[in-house]
Formats: C-alpha cells, structure tokens, sequence
C-alpha cells in the first residue's frame, strides 16, 4: 500500500516509518517538525515527506494513498494543560478534518491513534475492554474521545476508520521521549542512580512497547476490512497491566546501583486504569505485542549507556513540554503552536 504516516517524525513515527517500510510498503511522511533536532543517536532518516500542519491538510495533498496512519497530535496531558484550545485544535478538529479529506480523496483506510487515557479512571478496578464508558481526566483524553465520535460517521462502504487505543508507550526510539513513565523512571535510575516516583506509586498502568504500537497498526491495516471496519481497538498486552511502583522496582533490579526514591509530596494519580486487550489478540494475531516492559527497561537501559544519556539532554530535549516552551520563549512557536516565518527549520 501507498501510506501516509502523519507524525512521522515523533517518537511513534521513527518506528512506524522502517516498520512499514520494512513491510513492503511505500511510506510519505507529514510532520510540521516540531521536534526535529530532539533525536538520540543517529537522526531518522526521513521518508519523502509533506513538511506542514495537520490543520492545513486539503484533499489534493490525500491523493494517490491508500491508507492514512494518523500519528500526529500534542501527545500528552502536560502538553495538554499547556493550553486545552491547542490540544482541541489539533487532536481533535484537525483530527476530524483530516479524516474527511482522506475520505474525499479516495483513501480507503484511516487508522487513527487514539489513547485507552479515555478511559481515566473507570469505576471498575478490573480491566475495561472496548465497550467500558469514558472517564477522561484531561483534555488530551477528551480530545480523542470526541475525535473517535466524530470520526466515525464518516464510515461508508468505500472509507473505513479504525480506532487505535494505545496505551502508554514506552521503549527506545531515536526520536526519544522522557516523559512517558517507564522511559522516565528508566532515565533517571541511569543519570542519577535514583528511581524517581513523583507519585504514591500505586497508579495502576496498561504499557505498551513503541515497536508493539506499530505492529498493531501494520496489522490492523493489513485486516479483512470487515474485520477492523469503524472498530475501536486497545493496543497492548493484558498481562502488561502494572502499578507504578511495580515498574519502579523493576528498573532498580535492572539498572546498575539505583534504587527507588519517593519524590516529596507525591501524591495518588487519578489517571488509574487497567485495560484488557483481548479484542486485538484475538480478531487480528498478527497485532499481537510481543514486548514485554522488562525486556523494554533492558533495551532503554542499554541504548542510555550506548549514547551517554546526560541530565541537560533529558531535561531540555526529551521532555517534550520544555522542549516546546523553549521555542514559544525564544519566539520561533507561535500562538496556536505554529511556527513563525522563517523558524520552520529551526527546531533542535
């Protein structure tokens, strides 16, 4: 297939694009680069690619591609917080938008990553499948909630959405980030000797591997279209379902001479869910994770020593929120997180 990976130069999208690659499949990237320059090690190399912003996207850039991977979002709740319009704005009316030109220019699949965070905190300590109600505790889940909703009437015979819930991610990419819970705790075991909890530890979390996410969307868009047709899909592994404190351990057990460290004040996190995940394993095999978050810190741990992780380099360029206010503090963002002219290639 012809496929378009919006994203393609965030964390997932330095996977996704050699993944699919790798599959036979011919891959054009759209990224508006914000975190060019944010990678570890050897820089991705980019695919041909559309160098703009999701909100500018018109049907006769759609044309041609049989399926749209949409990556591209703020992809946390602090870069959420950061602002909730811009969060709307670009999760979900762009979102939205994006979908309805795939649709007028012919493309068949559109495989939207939407987040399990929409479940928030259900009122269930077991784990919720696809059919559990939304308890959203941010805006960023909210955003994929609505997105989800909006999406799905433009389902027909000739275009057909798909809805993946990743969980929260984890694992190397070049295009690193240190603001996900296992690559962070991870981060600071290896600078610092020191497994920093900033909450109680009892949160509970469904992981996933970055590597996994990408399976799961090669399978998924490789499906009998009956199979994933306006279907919502949770990626991860029911058996990776673990409490905070739980991975913290085993950071320590894995990275040399650290040990777990409560932060002053942490307090519970109302972002507390478990997850099953039955419903990818079974309907399409082939999406299957195969990663397991202890294999994840290992690969983590061996990649930080590899490329000497340094605290300057995981504060200012990993944590994607600092790496953003740097830009709006040195005028090169904008309102509404837009590049100001003569700054789109200045990230970094």
């Amino acid at each position: 297939m012809k496929v378009l990976v919006t994203g393609h130069n965030g964390y997932i999208g330095a996977v996704m694009v050699p993944f699919l690659q790798k599959a036979g499949h011919e891959v054009v990237g759209l990224d508006t680069y914000l975190f060019a320059g944010c990678h570890q090690g050897p820089a991705p190399v980019d695919p041909p690619a559309l160098r703009m912003d999701l909100r500018d996207v018109k049907a006769e850039h759609l044309e041609g591609f049989d399926a749209v991977m949409h990556l591209g979002a703020l992809s946390n709740d602090p870069l959420g917080d950061l602002n909730p319009q811009f969060t709307y704005d670009i999760n979900l009316h762009a979102s939205v938008n994006l979908a309805k030109v795939a649709k007028e220019a012919g493309v068949e699949r559109f495989l939207f990553s939407s987040s399990c965070s929409l479940y928030g905190k259900p009122k269930t300590d077991d784990p919720v499948d696809e059919t559990a109600g939304f308890n959203p505790q941010t805006p960023y889940g909210e955003s994929k909630i609505k997105a989800e909703q909006q999406i799905a009437p433009l389902a027909s015979d000739d275009f057909s959405p798909t809805y993946l819930r990743n969980t929260t991610a984890y694992g190397w990419s070049p295009q690193l980030r240190g603001d996900i819970v296992v690559n962070n705790l991870t981060a600071h075991a290896f600078i610092s000797g020191e497994v920093l909890i900033k909450s109680d530890g009892t949160p509970w979390r469904p992981l996933v591997h970055v590597e996994d996410i990408c399976r799961a969307f090669l399978g998924l868009m490789e499906a009998p279209r009956d199979v994933i047709h306006d279907q919502a899909f949770n990626i991860g592994r029911t058996d990776e379902n673990f409490q905070i404190s739980t991975v913290a351990d085993m950071v320590a057990e894995i990275v040399p001479n650290s040990k777990v460290v409560y932060a002053p004040g942490g307090e519970a996190d109302t972002r507390s869910y478990k997850v099953d995940f039955t419903k990818l394993s079974t309907l399409v095999p082939a999406a299957a994770p195969q990663w397991t978050v202890r294999k994840g810190i290992e690969e983590l741990y061996a990649a930080y020593k590899e490329y000497g992780l340094t605290l300057d380099e995981f504060e200012n360029r990993y944590l994607r929120i600092k790496h953003l206010s740097k830009l709006f503090a040195d005028g090169r963002l904008g309102e509404g997180v837009r590049w100001q002219p003569g700054n789109e290639k200045a990230a970094g």
